[in-house]
């Protein structure tokens, strides 16, 4: 199941991508999810004034809707970077995304001082790998 933050997530990730609007295509392929279901996801977003959609051109992320991807994003870097850095979870990726929408800020504060965090984060996330690119994990991880 998919959380707003991780629609939120994957239009600030997308429109990196694409230089413009995420295309709903996109965002299906990221999410692994159907095109329906990102028309609905997105119609909410819409209606909290996160998203911006236009019909034929795709979403494109409000002021706020920047801010909260990008506070997700930072959650989910520190869960990735935790997982795989220092309880050298296999899995990382797969975890991460599952914890990331049950773990408050003040858990993600405490793990944040447990790992060496960079203060380029999140734009330390590079969007064509789907990675924070000072994530260290072993080359048969990737």
């Amino acid at each position: 199941m998919n959380t707003a933050e991780q629609y939120l997530k994957a239009i600030y990730l997308a429109q990196r991508l694409e230089d413009g609007p995420a295309a709903t295509g996109t965002l299906a392929d990221m999410l692994e999810v159907s095109p329906a279901s990102v028309n609905e996801m997105i119609g909410k977003l819409e209606e909290r004034e996160l998203v911006d959609h236009e019909k034929y051109k795709g979403a494109r992320l409000t002021d706020e809707g920047i801010r909260r991807a990008e506070d997700a994003l930072q959650t989910y870097c520190i869960i990735e970077r935790f997982l795989a850095n220092v309880l050298e979870v296999e899995d990382f990726r797969g975890e991460a995304t599952a914890l990331e929408a049950v773990i408050d800020d003040t858990v993600a504060e405490r793990l944040d001082t447990i790992i060496d965090r960079r203060g380029e984060c999140p734009d330390c996330f590079d969007a064509e790998s789907d990675k924070c690119e000072y994530l260290e994990v072993p080359a048969d991880a990737d």
